[in-house]
């Protein structure tokens, strides 16, 4: 695999510290995973951090969703409450 430079580097005990943090309600440490599971483009982790309540990942999913340009996905997102979801998928229906 090649080093990608950009690509934050997590030892797996940072990972579950902060697993362990989120799950005792710290947003930041939530945001925090969802910026690790963006940037390894881990859409899984990125709904299931949406599901535990992180606005960061709906704002990441929804960012993967326009650049698709995946209407569907973007309506989910929208029905999950995330704002910017409703607006980008009602800007590419008309």
């Amino acid at each position: 695999m090649a080093d990608n430079s950009t690509t934050p580097r997590v030892s797996q005990a940072d990972h579950d510290a902060l697993r362990e943090l989120a799950d005792a309600g710290n947003e930041k440490a939530l945001d925090r995973l969802a910026d690790l599971a963006l940037a390894r483009n881990d859409g899984d982790e990125l709904n299931e951090l949406l599901d535990e309540g992180s606005d960061l990942a709906g704002e990441h999913l929804t960012t993967r969703a326009i650049a698709a340009r995946d209407l569907v996905e973007l309506q989910r997102l929208a029905d999950e409450g995330i704002e910017t979801a409703e607006q980008a998928l009602d800007d590419l229906l008309e």
